[in-house]
């Protein structure tokens, strides 16, 4: 199970620490779901990642983040796996899926937040553009 924790996942940049409290508890809803629900949660899940990566990605831009492509590399890569695992949730196929919501995102999440968010959430403090408003579910810089 992914717990939220603030002592070990937040980062300091408000905006960043919502997203990720929402994909942790989205990823718990999955783990606990029946398989009634898995493919509905799933969906919530690969939009909210479309719109996580997408949000994450413009603050790299207007920051000029210098790992820009090193860590939306990243999100390309999981992101298709999430891709590849919702083809397989609507055709039914359960099992891979929720062992890859159980494991490989949990996983995923907790070396992806200490590395590559870390650098970008000090990056943005540096640089001071952390402070941004939340539009449509997208960062706008203030």
């Amino acid at each position: 199970m992914l717990n939220w924790d603030a002592t070990q996942h937040a980062l300091g940049v408000a905006e960043m620490d919502a997203t990720h409290r929402e994909f942790t508890a989205l990823v718990n809803l999955l783990a606990e779901s029946d398989d009634t629900d898995f493919a509905a949660l799933f969906e919530k899940l690969l939009e909210h990642c479309r719109l996580h990566f997408t949000s994450e990605g413009r603050l790299m831009r207007i920051s000029r983040f210098p790992a820009l492509n090193e860590h939306e590399g990243e999100h390309h890569r999981i992101y298709g796996d999430l891709v590849q695992m919702n083809r397989a949730v609507q055709r039914g196929r359960l099992m891979l899926p929720r062992a890859f919501v159980k494991e490989g995102l949990e996983t995923w999440f907790s070396q992806h937040l200490s590395s590559m968010d870390a650098a970008l959430a000090a990056h943005l403090k540096r640089v001071g553009t952390a402070p941004v408003e939340l539009t449509g579910g997208l960062p706008v810089l203030m």
